[in-house]
């Protein structure tokens, strides 16, 4: 192994595939979904990203999860943007507040669009990563302005069998930016606080 490689991004997304597991194992359990009335109960801002609906509906964001846990590994993302992540995971949940129409929430469906807003502010201030920062840039914005979750942050996706909640694509991809850029803006600092003593 390579001692500059940093397995805390591979490690978040392992948590949160077993934290998935474990959801699904205890049958999904329904208080562990976020309602706006309960919006409080910050256990919900963790727990309501690890159910999920259908098997099929876990399958597609565990495999997305784990093409974002290699993509991360191979673009060696440093622990401050997994620490971005990791902070980003409840605030994708209470940035629905925005969305009075979703009245549940469940999926990791905004912590993986979190995660690729990190993956894209990493490779923007990484020398030699500017080309994956603009095509994920890319992918990102164009999934986003296609769903437009600002005027339909609820849609039935009929081959789903339940409304997809895209006001959660957007509030994570926000939450993944704003953690991604303080998290760059911390590390700087500490560097130059590093150099200047």
């Amino acid at each position: 192994m390579n001692r500059n490689e940093d397995w805390s991004w591979p490690a978040l997304c392992l948590l949160l595939g077993a934290g998935s597991g474990l959801a699904w194992w205890l049958g999904n359990p329904l208080e562990w979904e976020w309602w706006p009335d309960f919006a409080g109960d910050a256990m919900t801002w963790w727990a309501a990203a690890l159910v999920h609906r259908s098997p099929a509906h876990w399958l597609a964001n565990l495999l997305a999860l784990a093409a974002v846990a290699v993509l991360g590994l191979a673009l060696q993302v440093p622990r401050a943007q997994a620490w971005a992540l990791f902070a980003a995971w409840p605030l994708s949940t209470l940035g629905l507040l925005l969305f009075p129409q979703i009245e549940r929430y469940a999926g990791l469906s905004g912590v993986l669009h979190a995660a690729v807003a990190v993956l894209v502010v990493h490779c923007t201030f990484t020398r030699g990563h500017q080309a994956w920062a603009g095509l994920l840039g890319a992918g990102l914005a164009a999934k986003l302005l296609a769903e437009g979750a600002w005027s339909r942050p609820l849609v039935f996706e009929p081959e789903w069998g339940f409304a997809v909640a895209t006001g959660a694509h957007l509030t994570g991809a926000l939450a993944g930016l704003l953690c991604a850029l303080a998290a760059y803006g911390l590390s700087r600092m500490r560097a130059t606080s590093a150099v200047v003593e």
